[in-house]
């Protein structure tokens, strides 16, 4: 037995012999050590007796087919949106594959190769494609396709008639999560997909509206008031006052809310109801849309010191204006300067804005008042300086024709402080300074037009500006008009020979 033994170990190699011909008599075998085993597939590509290079292209063309395939988003409402997959930015992510499928059944011993060289004769080898994508480019795509869709929360809010309120119930919204979504989306391609076209609902969420009748049903007292007078105006500027009253009229604002009288008077346009009227710009009076719309600002602006809500943006204008004192003026000028407020009572409250046939404008605020009923709130004004205006100002403007001008009258400059009193039982209990506020100082200003081809008209416009005198530019400017009248008159008068009477055409 023992020599038995020995024997088998000696010639161990000759035992290997018959296990070394079976295998080179297989079926499944390689052409060539550069190519892949039959039965190897990627995915449901065979690659079968293909190069690693030309097993990458053909799976680099299965993926490119891929791309095309369409993914339903299913947004808010019942809308969707389609897709394909390579807009989400699919890529093939494992290309490493293909040097494992070609490097099968020819690493190991030559047991692990015989092993796998007779697995392949029972079934086929099927490699997983991994494929990634892009959360970015998925959460905006999503977005873009899919964001329009949603349906805003509407607050309830208030309407009020000539004397109550009427509540607007609220609108329940839905609104598009992209990021969730877009988290969805890249897990399912990554982990479930089956390369076919599918239908996913997106993430929407529910957004509550604000407001109940309960609590808008207090809101019912006079918070603060304020009326600035606006008869002086012309009818451009009257027309804008009136229309930045309606802007404003209605709004509801809810606790921590902040209000932009900006946001809620733009834009400055003739289709938003606006006119060419005077405005403030460098110190000097210019015709632009809106002019006339710090009043409306202004005039918000004191109700809400009445009302004592908290005021986060405000500025004077350059220059004084007539309708407030110094100091209780807040401008509008672009995105630049705006008034801004915020509602710091913990109840809704409600902004009523009229105009009056004697142009006189209002703005009341309403809420629930808790301040007790002995405290009085007043508002006082303080000038600290004056700086009167200078010498005359005359502009010669070449882009005017001679005979043009126009006269803006001088601006006092004032520094100005503001204060506001609290009393309690008639008894002065506070003074805090609210603001302070600087204007320009501007002189009666006069732009002369000096445009004109006649050198001898110019030279004499020019000698009248030297001056300095706007009265005396004023008589220059009268006496060449009177004159052009006149020139222009005696030019249309022809005479009839055979009537001999003057004839105007």
């Amino acid at each position: 037995m023992r020599n038995i033994v020995i024997r088998a170990y000696k010639t161990g190699c000759i035992l290997l012999m018959p296990f070394l011909l079976l295998i080179s008599g297989m079926n499944v075998k390689a052409t060539s050590p550069e190519t892949i085993y039959k039965g190897i597939f990627v995915e449901e590509v065979d690659i079968s007796g293909m190069t690693v290079q030309e097993a990458t292209t053909r799976i680099h063309n299965y993926v490119d087919s891929l791309k095309e395939t369409e993914i339903i988003l299913k947004a808010t409402g019942g809308n969707q949106s389609i897709v394909t997959v390579g807009e989400l930015g699919l890529i093939w992510d494992n290309e490493s594959i293909v040097d494992e499928a070609c490097s099968y059944g020819k690493k190991g011993n030559i047991v692990q190769r015989y092993k796998a060289i007779k697995d392949l004769e029972r079934e086929n080898k099927v490699f997983t494609i991994e494929f990634e994508m892009d959360k970015a480019t998925i959460e905006q795509l999503i977005a873009e396709r899919c964001g329009t869709f949603d349906i805003e929360a509407k607050d309830a809010i208030l309407k009020r008639t000539e004397d109550s309120f009427v509540i607007e119930d609220g609108q329940t919204g839905l609104k598009l999560n992209a990021a969730e979504s877009a988290n969805t989306l890249y897990e399912f391609l990554k982990t479930s997909w089956d390369h076919k076209p599918v239908a996913l609902d997106m993430v929407v969420e529910v957004e509550n509206p604000r407001g109940t009748r309960e609590e808008l049903e207090k809101v019912k007292e006079v918070l603060g008031t304020y009326t600035t007078d606006f008869h002086t105006s012309g009818t451009a500027r009257t027309a804008n006052v009136i229309n930045g009253c309606r802007l404003v009229n209605g709004a509801t604002l809810y606790p921590g809310d902040t209000f932009s009288a900006y946001e809620h008077v733009n834009p400055f346009t003739e289709e938003n109801g606006y006119y060419l009227a005077g405005s403030y710009l460098n110190g000097m009076v210019v015709e632009s849309l809106g002019g006339g719309i710090c009043q409306v600002s202004t005039t918000l602006y004191n109700a809400v010191l009445k009302a004592e809500l908290d005021v986060a943006e405000r500025f004077n204008h350059s220059m004084i204006v007539s309708y407030v004192p110094p100091s209780q003026d807040a401008a509008i000028a672009g995105t630049s300067k705006d008034f801004k407020f915020t509602n710091n009572t913990g109840h809704p409250i409600y902004i009523e804005g009229k105009t009056s046939s004697d142009k006189k404008l209002t703005f009341t605020i309403y809420g629930v008042e808790n301040r007790d009923p002995s405290r009085v709130v007043t508002y006082e004004s303080e000038v600290l300086k004056t700086t009167q205006p200078e010498a005359e100002r005359i502009i010669a403007d070449v882009s005017l024709p001679v005979g043009s001008i126009n006269v803006q009258s001088a601006h006092i400059g004032y520094s100005a402080k503001l204060w506001k009193i609290v009393t309690e039982n008639g008894v002065e209990v506070s003074r805090t300074e609210i603001n302070k506020s600087n204007y320009q100082v501007s002189p009666r200003t006069a732009t002369v037009g000096v445009s004109t081809p006649d050198p001898a008209v110019y030279n004499a416009m020019q000698a009248a500006i030297a001056t300095g005198s706007i009265d005396h530019v004023k008589s220059i400017v009268a006496a060449y008009n009177a004159a052009q009248q006149q020139a222009a008159a005696a030019a249309t008068q022809v005479v009839d020979p055979s009537a001999q009477t003057v004839v105007a055409n």
